[in-house]
C-alpha cells in the first residue's frame, strides 16, 4: 500500500511539473486548472471515493473551494486597499490584526459548515480526512515548487524575486 501511495505521489508530482512547465505564468488560468485537476485526483485517491461517493462529494467540495477562494480574494483585496491608505503604523497594525481575526473566524465558519456537509455525503472516516488530505496535497505541491525554484537558481536560470 505504501508503495502504491508513493507511485501516486510520483505521478502527481510529474503531472504538476508538466503543468507548470507548459504554462508561461504559474498563476495562469490553465496552470490553475491543471493544479485543481491534480488535487481532485489526489483527493480521490486519498479518500478512496467510490463512484457514488464521488458523485455526491465533488459538487459539495467545489462549493467549499469556491467559498474559500472568494474569502481569500476578499482578504487580498482588503490588504491591497489598506496598503494604499496613509496612516499611523500602529493603527494600520491594529486594523490588520482585526481583519486577520475576522478572516480566520470566517474561514473557521466555512470549514465547520462544510465538515457537516462532507459528513452528509461521505462516511465519517472519509469526511474526516478531507481537510487533512487537502493539506497534504498543498504541502507536496509547495515542496515541489520550492525544489523547482531551487533547481533553477542552482542552474543559473532566470529567477524572479517576488515583491
Amino acid at each position: 500500500m505504501k508503495r502504491f501511495n508513493l507511485k501516486i505521489i510520483g505521478i502527481v508530482l510529474l503531472m504538476l511539473t508538466s503543468a507548470i512547465t507548459q504554462a508561461q505564468k504559474p498563476a495562469s488560468d490553465e496552470a490553475a486548472e491543471k493544479i485543481k485537476n491534480l488535487q481532485m485526483q489526489y483527493l480521490s485517491q486519498k479518500l478512496n471515493l467510490s463512484a457514488d461517493e464521488a458523485e455526491k462529494f465533488w459538487p459539495v467540495y467545489k462549493n467549499y473551494t469556491k467559498e474559500v477562494e472568494t474569502l481569500i480574494a476578499e482578504r487580498h483585496n482588503k490588504r491591497q486597499q489598506d496598503r494604499a491608505l496613509p496612516g499611523d503604523p500602529d493603527d494600520i497594525a491594529r486594523r490588520n490584526m482585526d481583519n486577520d481575526l475576522g478572516y480566520e473566524k470566517r474561514m473557521y465558519d466555512i470549514r465547520s459548515r462544510y465538515t457537516n456537509e462532507f459528513q452528509r455525503v461521505l462516511p465519517a472516516r472519509k469526511a474526516g480526512a478531507v481537510f487533512k488530505s487537502e493539506r497534504e496535497f498543498r504541502t507536496i505541491m509547495l515542496n515541489h515548487l520550492n525544489n523547482q525554484r531551487l533547481n533553477r537558481i542552482n542552474q543559473g536560470g532566470n529567477f524572479r524575486k517576488r515583491p
